[in-house]
C-alpha cells in the first residue's frame, strides 16, 4: 500500500466525520431526588386576590371603601351608646375613633368574609370565652390568712362548746347528773362531733371551713353509719383476730385462729417492679414467703401490692394457705438424695447424720428450719439467683419418695436396721 493511498484513506475518514450531522441529545435525565417529578407547577393554598380586583388603586376608591366598611357613628347611634355606656365609657370610644384612621384599616386590616368570622368588631359589652379571659367574679384570697396557734384552736373548740350550750336554761343549783342529763337531750353530740371532724377551721381570717385534701375520719356514733363499717370478726377467736385479716384465710383453709397463729412465716425475697404504661411507670413490690409448722408442713406464697406492707401481708397469708406435708426421716432430716430445678438454678439437698445441723444457704436454711428440719446438706452448682432457689428447694422437698410405698409396690417389706439391731435408740 502507497504512501498517497493512505493519506486519501485518512482524509476521506476526518471528512465524513464532519458531513456527518451530529446525533439529537438524550432526553433522558437521572433524577437526583426521591419523589416523582410534578407534571406542572405548584398552585398555592391560597388565593391571591390583586388590588385591581378589589379597586383599590387610586386614593379616591380607598376612600369609598373606608367609607363603605368602617362608616362614622351616627348621631342616632350615638344616642343609643350612651344609653348603654357610661360617661367614662363613652370617652374611651370616641378617643379610640379618633386615633384610628379607617385608611390604615383598609391598606393594612385584614377583615374576614367567610361564615365563621368571629362577631366582634366594636361590641365590647359582651364577654366571648373564645377571645375573651374569663372575669374572676370571686374575691381575691386574704392575705393575711395564717393557720391557727395551739392557744387559738384551745380558744376555737372554748367558743364552740360555749355555742352548744343552751341560752334557756338556768344552770344555778343543778348538780352534775342533772346538768348531763339536760345536755344530753337537748344537744346531739355525736353529731357536733362529726361536725367538728368534717368540717374543721384550721385558719384564721377566714370565714367557713378550711379545704383539706386529706379524707377526715368518721367520728364515733354517727346515725346511719355507726356498725356499718365495722371489720368482720369472729366471737369465737377471742379477740385474736380484732382487724379481720385472718377470717378470708379460716374459710379457705379450714383452720382456726388457735391454729393460724401457731404457723411461722418468713419473707425471704422482695423486689420491685415497675409496669410501663402512656402515663409512666407504675411502680410496685413483690413479696415472696414461706410459712411452716415446724412440724412437715411448708407453703410458698407471692404477692404485689403498691405498698410494701400489704405485699408481704398478703404473700404471709397466701403461703399459710398453701400449706402441704414434706416427708421427714425420723422427723429431722429428709430421705436419700433429691434435687429441684427452677429456671437455671438447681438445688441439691442430701441427708446427713444426727448433730450434723443445718449447712446450706440463708434462703435455704430458713425453709428448713420453717419446715422442722434439723440435720441437711444443700448446695447449688448452677445459678443462686433468690427467687427460683427458694422455689428449687421447695420442689425438691416435694419430690422425695416415700420408701414404704416403694417397697409396697415391689412386694417386699421395709425394715429399719437401725431401730432394729439398736433397739430404737438412734439419737
Amino acid at each position: 500500500m502507497s504512501v498517497a493511498r493512505s493519506a486519501r484513506c485518512l482524509l476521506s475518514r476526518r471528512l465524513a466525520v464532519a458531513i456527518k450531522p451530529p446525533a439529537a441529545p438524550s432526553q433522558c435525565h437521572a433524577t437526583f431526588h426521591s419523589s416523582a417529578q410534578l407534571a406542572a407547577r405548584r398552585k398555592p393554598r391560597f388565593k391571591s386576590i390583586r388590588a385591581e380586583e378589589m379597586g383599590l388603586v387610586t386614593p379616591q376608591k380607598i376612600e369609598e371603601y373606608s367609607e363603605q366598611t368602617f362608616p362614622h357613628y351616627s348621631p342616632e347611634e350615638i344616642e343609643v351608646l350612651k344609653t348603654r355606656y357610661t360617661p367614662e365609657q363613652m370617652a374611651a370610644i370616641e378617643a379610640g375613633e379618633a386615633a384610628i384612621d379607617p385608611k390604615d384599616l383598609t391598606i393594612q386590616g385584614r377583615l374576614r368574609t367567610d361564615p365563621y368570622k368571629l362577631p366582634y368588631l366594636d361590641d365590647f359589652s359582651k364577654i366571648y370565652p373564645i377571645i375573651d379571659k374569663r372575669l374572676r367574679t370571686a374575691p381575691h384570697p386574704n392575705q393575711k390568712v395564717r393557720f391557727m396557734t395551739e392557744e387559738e384552736h384551745v380558744a376555737d373548740l372554748t367558743q364552740r362548746l360555749e355555742a352548744l350550750i343552751p341560752k334557756d336554761v338556768n344552770f344555778e343549783g343543778m348538780s352534775d347528773e342533772e346538768i348531763e342529763s339536760v345536755l344530753e337531750q337537748r344537744i346531739d353530740f355525736p353529731m357536733e362531733e362529726a361536725k367538728y371532724l368534717l368540717e374543721p377551721e384550721t385558719l384564721l381570717g377566714r370565714d367557713g371551713p378550711t379545704n383539706s385534701a386529706v379524707a377526715p375520719g368518721l367520728g364515733k356514733n354517727i346515725p346511719g353509719v355507726t356498725g356499718m363499717y365495722n371489720a368482720p370478726t369472729d366471737s369465737a377467736d377471742s379477740g385474736t383476730d380484732t382487724n379481720g385479716k385472718h377470717q378470708s384465710l379460716k374459710r379457705k383453709a379450714g383452720l382456726r385462729m388457735r391454729d393460724i397463729l401457731t404457723i411461722q412465716s418468713k419473707i425471704l425475697v422482695v423486689r420491685f417492679v415497675s409496669n410501663q404504661t402512656r402515663l409512666g411507670k407504675i411502680r410496685r413490690a413483690w413479696v415472696m414467703a414461706v410459712a411452716g409448722n415446724k412440724n412437715g408442713r411448708l407453703g410458698i406464697g407471692e404477692a404485689k401490692a403498691v405498698e410494701m406492707s400489704a405485699a408481704a401481708q398478703k404473700a404471709r397469708l397466701l403461703a399459710i394457705q398453701n400449706l402441704q406435708p414434706i416427708r421427714r426421716y425420723e422427723d429431722r432430716t429428709i430421705y436419700g438424695t433429691v434435687q429441684g430445678k427452677a429456671g437455671g438454678t438447681i438445688v441439691q439437698i442430701d441427708a446427713r447424720p444426727p448433730g450434723f445441723g443445718l449447712r446450706a444457704s440463708h434462703r435455704l436454711f430458713e425453709i428448713f428450719r420453717l419446715v422442722g428440719m434439723e440435720d441437711i446438706a444443700a448446695k447449688m452448682p448452677r445459678s443462686r439467683n433468690p427467687m427460683n432457689s427458694v422455689k428449687a428447694c421447695v420442689k425438691a422437698l416435694l419430690s422425695q419418695k416415700d420408701p414404704n410405698e416403694i417397697a409396697v409396690g415391689r412386694g417386699k417389706k421395709l425394715v429399719d436396721l437401725r431401730k432394729v439391731y439398736y433397739g430404737g435408740n438412734v439419737y
